[in-house]
């Protein structure tokens, strides 16, 4: 028997793999998703070694080299209004906008989890979570975070909170869904007349064949966090106009669009970039691990 047992669970191991990279290939076919997938690499490198690819302070003015144009020697892509370096303030403002996107996403995605697993599951909480769902919902996501960074305060900490408690409603319907479509399977009926646990079942059995729109939700939603977290600064309700994010440079350089439109341009074209890149992603991941999806 031991034999037997050991080629099964070898044949198994090779079964993924071999999944594994016929899902790879599939998703490299998609050209979009590649560059998407470069541009996000090439933005993580540039926030995690952002002091080694820069050569001046984000935050430090220096008022005789003010609104220099792209192209100036020293200061490749121009300076601000204060004589900031514009390539020290896009790298460190993808840090800072990364950073936000990424906390924001992975607490929303986590409680929206938990609670989706409950809804889907457990009957008895699926009307009261969906009626609080549905609540939210009726507040259009941008006008909900600003009603909740009103009431805790300018910050951006709190700008993840908002966007984290925005996401929540969202995930949590996702995965009810799912729940709801695996606890049918026959594998789960056989775990109940096992006498599994909920908890066993739940947590090692529908979480596990249910992480394929959690992925995709958390890749896509990283694009619309860090576009969140830019609106919310160009409006004054996120970071301070002196800290180095990509809204807040676009508010502090809208006064000054017709003397520097690079102030404007530049943080601009990375936030769509970086938008863009997630968007394309999670659409090639989406298709990717959906089996009812037909390869393009």
């Amino acid at each position: 028997m031991q034999p037997q047992t050991t080629e099964t669970s070898v044949s198994v191991k090779v079964s993924k793999n071999e999944a594994l990279t016929r899902r790879l290939k599939q998703f490299f076919k998609y050209k979009l998703a590649v560059i998407g997938l470069i541009v996000i690499l090439v933005q993580i490198f540039l926030a995690i070694f952002a002091n080694s690819v820069t050569s001046y302070s984000p935050t430090v003015q220096d008022l005789t080299h003010v609104n220099l144009k792209p192209g100036s020697p020293g200061h490749w892509l121009g300076t601000d209004n204060y004589g900031r370096d514009m390539w020290s303030r896009l790298v460190f403002g993808a840090r800072l906008s990364l950073m936000v996107g990424f906390s924001s996403v992975i607490i929303g995605t986590v409680i929206g989890t938990l609670l989706g697993l409950l809804a889907g599951f457990y009957k008895f909480l699926d009307t009261i979570i969906m009626r609080i769902s549905d609540l939210m919902f009726a507040f259009p996501g941008i006008l909900l975070a600003m009603l909740i960074i009103a009431i805790l305060g300018t910050s951006l900490l709190n700008v993840v909170i908002a966007i984290s408690i925005w996401s929540i409603p969202s995930c949590a319907r996702i995965v009810r869904g799912s729940v709801l479509s695996l606890k049918k399977q026959e594998y789960i009926t056989a775990m109940r007349a096992l006498g599994a646990s909920h908890f066993r079942i739940i947590f090692q059995h529908i979480l596990p064949n249910g992480t394929a729109p959690i992925i995709v939700f958390a890749t896509m939603h990283m694009g619309t966090a860090i576009l969140s977290t830019s609106a919310l600064s160009f409006l004054g309700l996120g970071a301070e106009p002196s800290t180095p994010e990509w809204g807040a440079m676009i508010s502090a350089g809208q006064q000054y669009m017709w003397q520097a439109p690079h102030l404007v341009i530049i943080p601009g074209i990375a936030i769509m970039l970086v938008v863009f890149a997630f968007n394309v992603v999670g659409d090639a991941l989406r298709d990717m691990l959906d089996p009812n999806m037909k390869s393009r």
